[in-house]
């Protein structure tokens, strides 16, 4: 994965629990990267076994960090490292969702050793969609989830997010039925 993923764990570790238990993470976990390069890839293991160390720092399973970290990616990562390609994807939930197809394909031209996972969406209605995953890495359902909690609130719209079928299960890739209600009104 490439560092800007390993240096947005690291700023969700220090603005909710401060510098000192990121540096424990980093210990528990035998990172001894002082500066992750946002635009530099990295073996996914350390970001496994980063995630893995938050869970025992933090006392948290790894699924819930795992779905803290999708909602810090979209609320604060994305918007900073992405911020156009975020806006021209779309200007409701539904919207964007429509484009996340095409998402990756956009990134993967400024990060040509991504390997993005695929999305496509099926079903779709005014208020709810399918949402098909696939990837070629594991354990990443709960990310996923967090990122669709943190569009919803990205674009105050409520959602509700279940998971229909799974990799863990036997699927050959995650299906999440997505579903939305009008957003908030100012």
């Amino acid at each position: 994965m490439y560092g800007m993923v390993n240096r947005a764990i690291e700023e969700m570790v220090c603005l909710n629990h401060g510098g000192a238990a990121w540096e424990r993470i980093k210990d528990r976990a035998g990172v001894d990267v002082d500066v992750f390069i946002s635009n530099e890839s990295y073996a996914d293991d350390i970001t496994y076994r980063l995630v893995a160390a938050a869970s025992a720092e933090l006392g948290l399973p790894a699924e819930q960090v795992l779905e803290a970290f999708g909602e810090h990616w979209v609320l604060h990562t994305a918007r900073e490292g992405y911020g156009g390609l975020l806006e021209a994807a779309g200007t409701s939930l539904p919207e964007f969702l429509a484009s996340l197809p095409n998402f990756h394909s956009r990134i993967a031209m400024i990060f040509p050793q991504l390997q993005p996972p695929r999305f496509r969406c099926t079903d779709v209605t005014e208020s709810s969609l399918t949402l098909h995953y696939y990837t070629n890495r594991t354990g990443l359902v709960p990310f996923v989830v967090g990122l669709l909690h943190g569009l919803g609130r990205r674009f105050d719209t409520p959602v509700t997010v279940r998971i229909v079928e799974s990799r863990d299960r036997g699927a050959d890739h995650d299906v999440f039925a997505v579903a939305w209600s009008q957003p908030a009104q100012s």
